[in-house]
């Protein structure tokens, strides 16, 4: 009976694979440490009825909803792309220190923006809210519609210091 080599050599990999994931963190331990799940909404946030919370906190880290260009009243703030992008990360960093963050605690955004030909202009601004040697991980895409007209959303993650 002759033996197929690659076959036998499949089977043992194809089993070493299966041990190791049917142990892999699933111990103990892993049962006893819940995860911790903070939902944050400011009472403006309530008030407008909006159907979401403004951040979560889960095991230390912000993710924070997507944010426009608003001022404090609500209103999406005029004059286009750079200053909404400008408005949009100054309520994002507001947010995130009052959560316990800053702005070089922040390693993931997803940038959606109501035409990608502004993908330039708003990177431009974008980049003036961040250290330059540590600039967060970045999607930026281009959709149809953003709330309140706007040009630009923008959502984050950041780690909680304190």
């Amino acid at each position: 009976m002759k033996v197929n080599f690659q076959i036998l050599l499949i089977i043992f990999l194809f089993n070493s694979c299966l041990s190791k994931v049917d142990n892999a963190d699933f111990n103990e331990n892993s049962l006893k440490n819940p995860v911790s799940i903070e939902f944050i909404n400011s009472q403006e946030n309530i008030d407008r009825g909006y159907p979401f919370s403004e951040a979560t906190i889960v095991n230390g880290i912000i993710y924070l909803s997507g944010e426009i260009g608003t001022l404090p009243d609500g209103s999406l703030i005029d004059g286009g792309i750079i200053q909404e992008t400008r408005q949009t990360l100054t309520n994002i960093k507001n947010k995130i220190e009052k959560l316990g963050g800053s702005m070089d605690d922040v390693f993931k955004c997803t940038c959606m923006l109501a035409d990608i030909k502004d993908w330039p202009l708003m990177s431009q601004e974008y980049k003036k809210f961040f250290n330059s040697e540590k600039l967060p991980a970045r999607s930026a895409f281009a959709g149809s519609g953003l709330a309140l007209g706007a040009k630009l959303e923008i959502e984050c993650m950041a780690i909680k210091r304190y």
